[in-house]
């Protein structure tokens, strides 16, 4: 049967559910929101900075959702909110598929299969925008899962905004399909490498929602 996902830590403001690693950016731009409408009470230069900050402050706490989900079942689902941008085949027969996530997408990363961490690599790297070709050479994570179709890589790619990657798990972690396991704050790229013998049953420019849309096809 579907199921829902909760394993990773979670900010709670105003009864939602906001993706773990938002503290950073969020606080002291909710703080300032804060500050400013208090002030604005009695302040018209005050109540000329309310008005940006609180955008922002909203701005800030849609781009952090985390959301429930209902995972699908299927062999491979998609790590991602976004769009396919390419479907590439690779030298060594696997086939990567490169999902965009825009700022309006939800950022919290989900395992496509269930197995284990083996391992979670960082790379330092430049910050150009992620639909851009030479966004592979753009600072990310590559992580490796051990799984029942074998050894399943996938690459979070930073953005020209995002500048952190925060992965929720360490290697030797076991994790169930659909489980979050890491968050690229702002616009960015998520990349899944399928093997040899998997079809891939998105096409370029489909929409996907991660732990929801399926990625292969039987």
């Amino acid at each position: 049967m579907p199921h829902s996902q909760t394993s990773a830590p979670r900010v709670g403001i105003l009864g939602g559910r906001l993706a773990r690693g938002a503290s950073p950016w969020l606080l002291p731009t909710v703080a300032t929101a804060a500050l400013s409408l208090t002030r604005a009470r009695k302040s018209g230069r005050w109540a000329a900075v309310a008005v940006p900050t609180t955008a922002l402050a909203a701005g800030m706490l849609w781009f952090f959702r985390d959301p429930e989900r209902e995972i699908t079942q299927g062999r491979v689902i998609s790590p991602a909110d976004g769009v396919v941008q390419s479907i590439m085949p690779w030298k060594d027969g696997r086939t990567r598929v490169a999902i965009f996530m825009s700022p309006l997408n939800v950022h919290v990363n989900r395992a496509p299969l269930a197995g284990t961490v083996t391992s979670v690599e960082h790379i330092p790297g430049g910050f150009v925008p992620a639909f851009n070709k030479e966004s592979e050479n753009n600072e990310r994570v590559v992580w490796h899962f051990d799984t029942e179709l074998g050894d399943i890589e996938m690459v979070q790619i930073a953005g020209a905004v995002a500048r952190r990657i925060v992965p929720y798990l360490p290697a030797g972690t076991k994790v169930e399909q659909g489980e979050r396991i890491g968050l690229i704050r702002f616009g960015s790229r998520v990349d899944i490498y399928l093997p040899e013998g998997v079809e891939v049953a998105v096409e370029v420019g489909q929409a996907t929602t991660a732990g929801v849309t399926r990625i292969d096809r039987d």
